[in-house]
This record gives structure tokens, sequence and C-alpha cells, in this order.
């Protein structure tokens, strides 16, 4: 198998986020070779290109769908569908969805439980924890409050579009103006901004080249209150006058209502919204949300649940989770606008919300004093720098980190909490799974999993997890006597070079001697004296990286040296 080769398979099954299975029958290899398909359905046969090849890893291009799936039994609500990757599930029914989900999140987290050592006393092969399945959303299309379209063309100097990056593709745009995840309004919006454009033909701004005029176009619509806030985004190079467009923006028949348009300015290389200046056209640049009874300010900027009526559900589960926190000081982790902060006010003593984002956490303010909240803290700034600066010490943590989960170094300082119970809200289970391993290793259970699908038709899935510390209430002492030992019974079972060997095939990670030797006695395998010790009196030893921590311990449970 080489780059560039063309085969035909059916994709056996779907691993998170969207990674299709397919098993190809290659003349030069013994076995059948494992390819990771991306965009495709459990059981469609598919026509793909190799476009990675590694030692242990193979990824082919989806070039063409030659039969479909018997998962696919209803018809693509949008124009746009396959071309648009956004809404991969909608011909595939609700509850395969669901399930399929369910499945991907499952598997990653008792896979990550397994490696851990947590598992069930009579069956040492099962995760020891609760499921409890998915929730779905409350609807399946028009569900989305914001949405981020670009400006580009679909082809190569072809007219001016609109809408999303066509699927597999960084410059070409579609026009989506039939897109069903959100309401109508939206779209509306999106054909009345494009419309103009191309009357004054103006420019896109090209990635590239960094030369052009418009960018993108913002749209955020409360659910609730049906408040819509436009935002259209250009580059300083073209002066422009959009007063026009306003007016005609404000004339569409829309069901919410306009509450606000902006011209935002983003000079940034990087093709991200952000404002370097802000020009409101009409109106104001804020409108209001409703979540749980509770009131909250949004902003072109702010982070917000993109799915309002999922969100509900979303915390509703948390906060069962969480439980009574009467009397207790909570440290809400990755606090955004300060919404489960919030939720939780009322039932707690105090709430510290922590958020990198200053925009975020100013907004989260606004809201506590808008929810008539005086028990609420928000702080600005990195997790892993503000805990060290916090007095107060918690009785209960929510974590709700960003796509990429906590990092290690924050993980180690939020464990050296000892809460009893913490719950962690993952959008990326990926993630999730990884920073379980480590919490496990600290001295944590996981007690209870649920997912809740904030985005259906599409591959993302939120997840909630309980967790509780582990009580240790009495010991066992034994004595052994080791003096004409030179090795322990367990360091004989396996060399350095055998564990290296295990952990770099299985997990891809090198490591030293220096933290395998950690790890061992951490486990209480004891080493011979002075192994490994520098002969430097101030030497500064580097501590072994919880992902490492992991891989070394499965080694040394495949070797059975625990």
């Amino acid at each position: 198998m080489k780059k560039g080769e063309i085969f035909e398979g059916i994709i056996e099954n779907i691993e998170f986020p969207n990674k299709g299975i397919v098993w190809v029958n290659d003349g030069a290899a013994k076995e059948p070779i494992r390819v990771i398909v991306k965009n495709g359905m459990p059981g469609q046969r598919v026509r793909f290109q190799i476009n990675k090849k590694r030692k242990n890893r193979c990824e082919g291009r989806l070039l063409e769908v030659l039969e479909k799936s018997d998962m696919e039994t209803k018809e693509a609500v949008c124009c746009e569908f396959p071309a648009c990757g956004g809404c991969m599930y909608q011909t595939m029914a609700y509850e395969d969805q669901l399930a399929m989900k369910a499945g991907q999140v499952r598997e990653l987290v008792e896979e990550a439980l397994i490696r851990g050592g947590q598992v069930k006393a009579d069956a040492p092969e099962q995760a020891d924890y609760i499921f409890e399945g998915i929730q779905e959303s409350p609807l399946q299309f028009g569900y989305r409050n914001k949405m981020e379209f670009s400006f580009g063309d679909a082809v190569k100097d072809g007219p001016l579009t609109l809408g999303l990056h066509k699927k597999g593709s960084t410059y070409d745009v579609l026009t989506t103006d039939d897109c069903k995840i959100v309401h109508e309004d939206f779209t509306k919006i999106l054909s009345c901004v494009l419309e103009y454009c191309r009357e004054q033909k103006l420019s896109y701004y090209h990635k590239m080249s960094h030369q052009g005029y418009l960018r993108h176009l913002l749209v955020r619509r409360a659910q609730t209150t049906k408040e819509i806030l436009v935002n259209l985004v250009t580059s300083s190079q073209v002066e422009h006058d959009f007063t026009e467009l306003a007016h005609r923006i404000l004339k569409l028949q829309l069901e919410g209502r306009i509450t606000g348009i902006l011209h935002i300015i983003n000079d940034s290389l990087a093709d991200v919204v952000q404002s370097d200046e802000s020009r409101i056209l009409c109106g104001k640049d804020y409108f209001y949300e409703t979540i749980l009874g509770l009131k909250f300010k949004i902003t072109p900027f702010s982070f917000f649940q993109t799915n309002s009526l999922g969100a509900e559900v979303l915390y509703s589960a948390a906060r069962s989770y969480i439980g009574s926190t009467k009397d207790m000081t909570v440290f809400d982790l990755y606090s955004g606008t300060g919404t489960i902060a919030q939720i939780l006010a009322d039932v707690s003593k105090k709430v510290i919300g922590v958020e990198i984002v200053e925009e975020a956490v100013e907004a989260a303010k606004e809201n506590a004093v808008l929810n008539h909240l005086d028990n609420c803290e928000f702080i600005a700034g990195d997790v892993l720098r503000v805990l060290d600066d916090v007095e107060e010490k918690p009785d209960f943590i929510v974590l709700d980190p960003p796509r990429d989960g906590i990092h290690p170094k924050a993980l180690e300082k939020i464990i050296q909490y000892q809460v009893p119970r913490m719950v962690y809200i993952s959008c990326k289970p990926s993630s999730l799974a990884r920073d379980l391993e480590a919490l496990i290793a600290g001295g944590y259970r996981v007690e209870r999993l649920q997912c809740v699908d904030m985005f259906p038709n599409t591959v993302h899935v939120e997840t909630v997890v309980l967790l509780s510390k582990l009580k240790v209430d009495h010991h066992i002492e034994i004595e052994l006597k080791m003096d004409e030992l030179d090795l322990t019974a367990a360091e004989s079972k396996a060399t350095y070079d055998e564990i290296k060997a295990y952990v770099l095939n299985k997990y891809g990670l090198k490591v030293s001697q220096l933290y395998i030797a950690q790890i061992k006695r951490k486990c209480g395998i004891i080493e011979r004296k002075n192994y490994n010790v520098s002969k430097k009196e101030d030497a500064k030893v580097p501590q072994c990286p919880p992902e490492k921590e992991a891989a070394i311990m499965d080694a040394l449970k495949h070797f059975q040296m625990i």
C-alpha cells in the first residue's frame, strides 16, 4: 500500500469523531490493513485514496460513496448535502445517531478506565462504573443560536459565495442558504447580505495573500427571546458605508427581532472571527437569552452554548450529578460566561469561576448582577496560574474545559485539592478519556456518566461525568525480607527496554528509564539502592507526565508486574 493508491471498501464502524474504519486486502500484505477514512457512515461502500501512510497508521481521503449504508433511511433535507460536511448524519435516523455517539463515548471512556485500573473485581476486562446512556436534543433541526459564515468562492475566481466550507477544503466556500441546523432567520439574513455584497462588487479576503475585504458574517439568535445580533466582519483594506445594508436587513420579514447590526474590523492574519474595531450600525451590541430561569447578556464574542434548549438538558444533567452544595464553596473552572456558576449560586455558599477570556469574565460579572447573585466571583486568567493565587479552598469542583481538555499541570493542581466529588463536562470524548486516566491515577474514580446530544446530525456530542475521591479506610501491613535479593520478583518480569518498546509500540510515546523507575517506585516496586539517582546534590529531577505515567502503568500490568 502506497500514498496515492486508490482502493474500495466498506466502512465497518465509526470511531470518534468521524473516523471510518475500512479493512483493505492489499496483495503485498499478509493480513488486511486498517485504513481510516473520514466523513463516511457505517455500512457505506466507498472509494478512497491513500493520503497518509505511516508504520502503524494509514489514512485515506474519501473520493466517492459507491453504495449507501443501510442506516441511511432518510432523505437529505439540505441541498448542499453531502458537499458541506457540517451535517454528515442527516440521512441517518436520529435514534441511530444517538446510539452511535453513545457507543463511541462508551468505548473511549471504558478503554481509559480499564487502562487506569478501574475495573470490576470479578471481571477485570470490564470497566466498573455506571453508563447512563444519551439524552436527545429537544430540537433536531434549527437548534443553533450562533453561526459564523465565511465569504469566498466555490470555485477559483467564481462568483462571491457566503456560507460554510466545502467538506475537506480550506478555501472553497458553499453558499449555505438552505442550512437546516439554524433557524430560517439566519438564511434570510445570509441571502440579503450576499445579494448586497454582490451588487456592490465587494471582494472577499483571501487567506493566502491576505488581500481583500469581506471576511465573515456572524449571526447570533436567542432561542427564548428571539433577539438577533448581526455582525459583518471585514478587513480595513476598503472603506465602505454599510448603512444601506443595515436598512435592508431591518426590512426583512423575520420571526425574530433584530436588536443590533455591527460592522467589525478584523485585520488578523489568522482565519478567526475577532474584533480590532467594532462599529454599531444600528441598535446595540448585545442581546439576552434565558437558560433555566436565569437571564444572560450575550455579546458578539461571548462564549455560550450553541444549542440553548440542549444547554438546559446538559446543565440539568450536570446539576443532578452535582447534588446538594449547601454551605459549600464551588470552583467552576473554565467558566465561560458563568452559566454553571450562576445555576449553582442559589444553592451554594460561594461560587468562584475562572475563565481565560476576559470578555467572557466581564459578561459573567454582568450576568451575576442581572440575576441578583452576590455570592459569585469571576477571575480572568489561565486556570494553571490562577489557582496558585486563590486563597479559598473548594468543597466541590466543576470542570468544563475547551475541546483540547485540561493542561496536565493544571490537572495536577486540581487533583491536589482532594475534593470529595467533582463533575467534568466535556465536548470532546477523546480529551475526556485522556484526562480521566490522569484523574484515576490521582485517586479518583468515575461513578456515573451520561451523554447529551447538543449537536444533532453532526459528529459532536457532550458528556457529563461524576467523579468521587477514593477513600482508603484501612491498610494491611506485611513484612518482606529482601536482603538476599538483588531484584524484586516484579522487576524480573520485564526489562526497561521491554517496557520502553511496549509503550512505544502501543502508544507511540518515548519514555525514559527515569520515568519508568519513578512509576515503579510509585507502585511499590522496590528499586536497587541508588538506582537512577543523580550525583548532584541539588539536581532537579523531571517528573513523569500523566499521559506517559498511564502508558507505563499499562505496561507494568501487561507484564504482570502490578
